[in-house]
């Protein structure tokens, strides 16, 4: 059952724990959160605190062992897998460190070829995720004619042509440099007013987080403070 809210994603006692064997390793503890519809959240901590496990439990890759999700108000334990995967592919635009472009397809192809999979064709919308990254004119370039910053640019543009309800991004400005990084970062914001899509970013630079409207600290798989 879907319930509409001003929250877009609310988690209840989410825990998770990986096992192999007979080893148990426990990574989540209890998380209580909620993220606002139009909101641009990051969240911090040290390698290994869970943040990563976190976010791709938020963004429906990982079940967790126990808890609740609620994503746009669908309770996600209720879904089967195809289930979960037609509202990932709804509802979630992925942007990683990794830019993940294939390297024979122009930046327009790298868009298209991943909409298709989604089951879209939206050939004006690619056009329009490329202009609103200031990339409209590299769209017929491959991947190893663009500077690592326009790279960036381009998988952006992928994660938000089919204008998901949230965008999760872990250390997208990991692999760029300080100027590169400030961009990115304030093509972030302008995505985030303009076009109201809710925005969590894993990160480990206190200077990119800051740039969000509220900072999630986690630490030894727990949120410590918000």
């Amino acid at each position: 059952m879907s319930e509409k809210t001003d929250i877009i994603i609310r988690t209840e006692k989410l825990s998770k724990t990986f096992t192999n064997g007979r080893l148990e390793t426990p990574v989540l503890f209890d998380i209580d959160l909620e993220i606002r519809r139009g909101e641009f959240v990051a969240i911090m901590g040290p390698s290994g605190c869970g943040k990563s496990t976190l976010m791709h439990i938020l963004g429906l890759m990982l079940r967790p062992t126990s808890g609740t999700i609620r994503l746009d108000g669908r309770n996600t334990a209720e879904l089967n897998e195809s289930q979960r995967a037609g509202l990932r592919r709804e509802k979630i635009g992925f942007i990683f460190q990794r830019f993940n472009l294939l390297p024979n397809l122009t930046a327009r192809q790298n868009i298209a070829i991943a909409e298709r999979i989604r089951g879209n064709r939206l050939d004006g919308q690619i056009m329009e995720s490329l202009a609103a990254v200031d990339m409209a004119e590299k769209a017929h370039q491959k991947p190893g004619t663009l500077s690592i910053g326009q790279q960036q640019r381009v998988a952006i543009a992928r994660a938000i042509a089919h204008r998901p309800a949230v965008i999760m991004a872990d250390e997208p400005t990991g692999n760029l440099d300080s100027a590169n990084a400030d961009k990115i970062l304030e093509l972030f914001r302008r995505i985030n007013q303009q076009q109201g899509i809710s925005l969590i970013m894993i990160t480990h630079s206190l200077t990119a987080a800051q740039k969000a409207d509220r900072i999630i600290c986690m630490a030894d798989g727990r949120i410590e403070y918000v």
